[in-house]
């Protein structure tokens, strides 16, 4: 159902089961999957792309012109997963052609509302993202990773798989996969036990994760001699090869 003062781009692609509030607007080569509801007063600009069954809640903005000033106003992209709730004054721009074209939003993430997502950004599945956190361009977010309200992730910067950032920090480098970090700026403060637990994470991949943990973090290693200590002395379950693996490819350095 599309209510009659919605305005809708011709040119615009939506499932008849798709609900459209009063007075949004839908821009041209926008795509809206089956189940999706968009409630009042969304503006969704052109190229964009939105799965099945997601929830964009009144005044979200969608496919905005990047915020950057290399833009020179190129066709680039914004995607949404399957099962996402975007909700109210959510602002998600286009990628850049610097940044490969595309912002990527990944399935069943909850963008609370007054969240940013600028040019670039991927996030993975099961994302939550806090009232008012705020992404820089070109930031990379892993799957079930959490993000606090009011925090500032600085652009290139890549948070891990499960890793938890808590509210007000502010993050100028990676994050690893099954952290903590908090503060401004950003520091650890252990592994994400209770988020691991809840996931279901056994108490076997606990034990490693916290053995890795020690050895990188707190016994005074170079990073280099603690990863290959953490090969000699930890199980490699897959956990702890992919913790060591995000160290090892982190190009603006790892939050510690």
């Amino acid at each position: 159902m599309i209510h009659s003062t919605a305005i809708i781009n011709p040119e615009a692609r939506i499932d008849s089961n798709v609900k459209i509030g009063p007075y949004s607007v839908i821009g041209k080569d926008v795509s809206i999957g089956s189940g999706t509801v968009i409630g009042p007063h969304v503006v969704i600009d052109p190229y964009v792309t939105i799965g099945k069954d997601c929830n964009i809640f009144q005044y979200a903005a969608i496919g905005a012109i990047p915020q950057a000033l290399n833009f020179e106003g190129e066709k680039t992209f914004v995607k949404i997963g399957d099962g996402t709730i975007i909700r109210e004054f959510v602002t998600i721009h286009r990628g850049t052609k610097s940044g490969g074209g595309m912002t990527e939003v990944g399935d069943k993430n909850l963008l609370m509302a007054y969240t940013h997502i600028a040019h670039d950004c991927k996030t993975g599945r099961h994302v939550v993202m806090s009232n008012n956190a705020t992404l820089a361009g070109h930031i990379t977010i892993g799957n079930y990773a959490t993000i606090g309200g009011l925090v500032a992730i600085h652009q290139f910067v890549r948070i891990g798989d499960y890793a938890f950032v808590g509210g007000k920090s502010a993050v100028v480098k990676d994050v690893p996969p099954y952290i903590i970090v908090s503060g401004d700026r950003a520091k650890l403060h252990g592994l994400n036990t209770v988020g691991l637990k809840r996931s279901g994470f056994s108490k076997n991949t606990l034990l490693s994760l916290k053995k890795a943990y020690r050895i990188i973090f707190r016994i005074g290693l170079t990073l280099n001699e603690a990863i290959e200590r953490v090969k000699a002395d930890v199980e490699q379950i897959p956990e702890v090869v992919s913790l060591i693996e995000f160290i090892k490819s982190s190009q603006r350095g790892i939050t510690r």
